[in-house]
């Protein structure tokens, strides 16, 4: 008998750990290779652990919301075939005791390296990125966050125990956990505003209660955090399409089968986005305190809606650099794999720049909210046809055209009218110069 080490793998090079969410199988269980054994999430990605190999599960050495490392061995599977053939590890049979003794070590070696890297408490408490980065959006003080109960293994604050903190965060808690017991000063002490706590509201009989899920609880706190943070202002521009419906109308048939793919009106914009970020590179930036980070990679966040209603935002790694054909394929591949789950926690970090399809939904135009720590975010509204005066240079006349309305929100704390104005302007220069007789 061989026993496999099962362990968190690797999931991108900006995820170093993800929270334990829910175990797919329990002890004793017969297990398949490629069949999925717990499932994980990080900040915006839930996703399954399969097995590597046929065999039974012996042992999880993690709880349902513990954060783990990527390399670290969560599960035992005992295998009956030969070690080598299923790369598993061979553990020499020991005492018990001695068996535990030995996972503990480990354990707590693996636990002590991450919270090294990762707490910024003065003594030896966890605290993942996300409880980390939770906090410093709400304003949360390191004394504070100390002070917060935590329901996780060893006491580790959890994104649960942070989100039900942070609903009930009221101005007396904050200041008696934030600061410490000093004595009075001459001069007078100014209160912080208080912090408004909603009134409970009252539930009927035949009213319905619906538990808000993990990641709406996290979009939640997300848009909150974005209006508290970026000071949002809003231009919009209409812009013809025309060209670019019959273009597409016209190619489409042939692209699909030459390439595979369908091509739809989503790259055709990420293209106009990327090469517009191109000419205005003050707006594919960052703000870190007093400190402006201007991004040389363009990678464009596209929302995209998944099954329950939520929203996720995969990323276009180096938009500017694809062609229109490669622009589809990554569009194609991200929003299926979006729509099945599917996505990877790396295909959702990195974003500099977001585009958001409200038309989808029949929505002309929109006042989207930033993703946070970017600076600016476009809304796409539906495409219609309608009467608009066409200039020729035998006069003006009326006739049918098709267009659609672009809503650039932005910070204006970095971002001024100017800037954000001329921004979107050229988008649509770019949509409307499309050349109807362009080869693809």
């Amino acid at each position: 008998m061989a026993r496999f080490e099962l362990k968190l793998p690797k999931m991108g090079e900006s995820v170093a750990e993800a929270t334990l969410t829910s175990w797919l199988k329990e002890v004793g269980d017969t297990i398949e290779a490629d069949e999925a054994v717990l499932e994980i999430a990080t900040d915006k990605v839930d996703s399954e652990v399969p097995s590597e190999v046929d065999g039974v599960l012996v042992e999880r050495l993690f709880d349902i919301d513990d954060v783990v490392a990527v390399g670290e061995t969560i599960a035992i599977i005992e295998t009956s075939g030969d070690a080598g053939a299923t790369q598993a590890t061979e553990v020499q049979e020991v005492a018990p005791s001695a068996a535990v003794a030995t996972i503990e070590a480990t354990m707590s070696q693996a636990k002590e390296v991450v919270a090294q890297a990762s707490t910024v408490s003065s003594g030896d408490r966890f605290y993942s990125p996300l409880v980390k980065n939770m906090a410093t959006a709400e304003g949360i003080a390191q004394a504070e966050l100390d002070a917060i109960p935590g329901t996780g293994k060893d006491g580790r604050v959890t994104k649960n125990d942070m989100l039900s903190y942070i609903d009930t965060r009221g101005n007396a808690q904050t200041e008696k956990m934030s600061a410490p017991a000093v004595e009075k000063a001459a001069t007078p002490k100014v209160s912080k505003p208080a912090k408004a706590v909603a009134a409970p509201i009252s539930v009927n009989g035949g009213d319905e209660i619906i538990e808000m899920t993990r990641m709406g609880k996290l979009i939640s706190h997300h848009m909150v955090a974005s209006v508290q943070t970026s000071a949002h202002v809003q231009s919009f521009i209409e812009a013809d399409v025309t060209n670019i419906w019959n273009w597409r109308k016209k190619v489409k048939g042939d692209f699909e089968k030459r390439e595979g793919e369908k091509l739809t009106f989503t790259p055709i914009f990420m293209e106009a986005v990327a090469k517009a970020i191109r000419d205005f590179p003050m707006i594919n930036i960052a703000v870190d305190g007093d400190r402006i980070i201007k991004r040389k990679n363009i990678n464009l966040g596209m929302a995209a809606a998944l099954a329950d209603g939520n929203l996720i935002v995969p990323v276009i790694k180096n938009a500017d650099q694809l062609n229109l054909v490669g622009m589809a394929k990554a569009v194609n591949d991200l929003a299926g794999r979006a729509r099945n789950s599917k996505l990877k926690p790396d295909d959702t970090q990195g974003g500099t720049y977001t585009v958001t399809n409200v038309g989808t939904f029949g929505s002309i135009m929109g006042t989207p909210i930033i993703n946070q720590p970017q600076v600016a975010i476009l809304a796409l509204g539906a495409i219609r046809k309608v009467p608009a005066v066409i200039e020729t240079p035998d006069g003006d006349f009326i006739g049918i055209r098709m267009k659609m309305f672009l809503s650039h929100s932005y910070d204006h704390r970095v971002v001024n009218g100017a800037l954000g104005g001329q921004f979107v302007k050229r988008v649509a220069e770019y949509l409307e110069a499309w050349d109807v007789n362009r080869e693809i």
